[in-house]
């Protein structure tokens, strides 16, 4: 049987997959283990846990944490519904309002049919993989739900998401008066707080994508589809403009000209300016593997040392605690800067690169081209045996032949999928034309070596 939680918690088709029976069951497992670990809140029935929910804007949200809140409670935690509130908000809420547990309803950049559900310890970080094993099998076991003055209460906090504003106001560096920034809010759980930051901060706001109805969350706008961004930047005139995903964890950005700054440019910008404060620990950027060779060439450049991680974002953040590191991500645009937050943050992405572009006074464009991306070429070869990629004679020579074809100037990845029968060839090299010969010659060697019987 499939684990249930994936990298990113507990993720499906709302009302299918991802069901009020299932949400309420899966939080009170998580409340039980939560006690279990606590013999005093475990001994002393008057001592009720507490635990915050959030939802980003999709239709389902409302459903799946009112089934959470009824299963928390029946095991006898205390419960505040923050209603819609960014992941990164949820996980700041539970770090410093004195919450035992968080849980966050959303899909992030899935569309809106789609929910899930992930926990966050009191400290504010996710569950490791281990809890969340734990919390899987006491879906199995029988239990004695709560009674009496045991049973844990219920309330909501229209105002849940300001102590989160003012975190974000106050981490800035400056004052963002006499810059004009578009802002995606994806029609997601940004809609509101991105929006009030900015503003505070004294920046002329134009936002886009910013009246969720439920069903229109990541509809074409966006971190997904910049393209709307893009054009507002320059039809408004802007300075910049920044897009987030429906849960606000991650943030792409635009220049004054429309030109997409990505990830790996957002990490570049903010790598130097951290290291020219003295507040990039250890000199050390931490990115995953798929980041383009662009980025680590100029971080090599600056004196900057790269740490590369397996893709997604708990890998990276493993190694940044693991190493004490400060700064670290994803080409997606998702930021994790451990000064300030425990977890990927869009609006704070956008608001440290915005106070760069004011603090230096240089366009964005101008700070992003520090990273000059290199071509790269993604294909993904389906209906072979993905379990041999890393250990076929064939496939092997064929990588070894394509580095050695793009020497210094290009480099090669190939792993397989997490959930599709799939290979995926990726190639940089210092040419579109290079990268796409290189790609489909060693996709060609994939197919011919690790092809499934028919």
């Amino acid at each position: 049987m499939p684990r249930l939680f994936g990298t990113d918690g507990v993720r499906g088709l709302a009302g299918r997959d991802i069901t009020a029976c299932l949400a309420l069951n899966l939080a009170a497992a998580a409340a039980r283990e939560l006690t279990s670990a606590d013999p005093k809140a475990a001994d002393d029935v008057a001592r009720h846990l507490r635990a915050v929910v959030g939802v980003d804007s999709r239709v389902s949200g409302d459903m799946l944490a009112a089934a959470c809140a009824a299963g928390l409670a029946s095991a006898g935690v205390n419960v505040t519904q923050a209603g819609v509130i960014p992941t990164p908000g949820l996980a700041y809420l539970t770090r410093t309002g004195g919450f035992d547990l968080g849980v966050m309803i959303s899909a992030s950049h899935n569309p809106y049919p789609d929910n899930g559900i992930k926990f966050f310890a009191g400290t504010g970080y996710k569950l490791p993989d281990a809890v969340e094993d734990r919390i899987e099998a006491r879906l199995e076991q029988g239990w004695d739900a709560a009674t009496g003055a045991a049973v844990g209460r219920t309330m909501t906090d229209p105002a849940a998401d300001q102590p989160y504003i003012d975190a974000l106001v106050a981490a800035a560096s400056g004052s963002l008066a006499g810059l004009k920034v578009v802002l995606d809010c994806a029609n997601g759980a940004a809609y509101h707080v991105a929006p009030a930051v900015f503003e505070r901060l004294g920046a002329t706001v134009v936002a886009l994508a910013n009246q969720p109805d439920g069903v229109n969350i990541n509809d074409q706008v966006g971190s997904t589809h910049p393209e709307a961004l893009q054009q507002a930047v320059v039809a408004n005139q802007a300075d910049m403009g920044f897009a987030f995903d429906g849960d606000a964890d991650r943030c792409l950005a635009v220049d004054a000209a429309g030109q997409l700054v990505d990830g790996d440019q957002i990490m570049g910008i903010l790598a130097l300016s951290l290291k020219a404060e003295g507040r990039l620990s250890e000199d050390t950027l931490v990115t995953t593997v798929m980041s383009n060779l662009g980025l680590f060439k100029a971080m090599e450049a600056a004196g900057v040392t790269t740490v590369q991680t397996a893709v997604g974002d708990r890998y990276v953040l493993e190694a940044m605690l693991a190493g004490g590191y400060a700064l670290g991500g994803e080409q997606s645009g998702h930021i994790i800067m451990t000064e300030h937050a425990t977890t990927g943050d869009g609006t704070l992405t956008a608001v440290q690169l915005a106070c760069r572009v004011a603090g230096s006074g240089r366009p964005l464009s101008e700070l992003a081209s520090v990273v000059q991306a290199f071509p790269q070429v993604l294909i993904n070869v389906g209906g072979v045996d993905k379990a041999r990629a890393g250990t076929d004679p064939g496939v092997l020579a064929g990588v070894d032949q394509a580095e050695a074809e793009l020497g210094e100037s290009g480099r090669v990845l190939l792993r397989p999928s997490g959930t599709e029968p799939l290979v995926r060839v990726m190639v940089e090299a210092a040419t579109e034309d290079q990268a796409n010969a290189v790609a489909q010659a060693l996709a060609a060697t994939v197919t011919e070596r690790l092809a499934l019987p028919e």
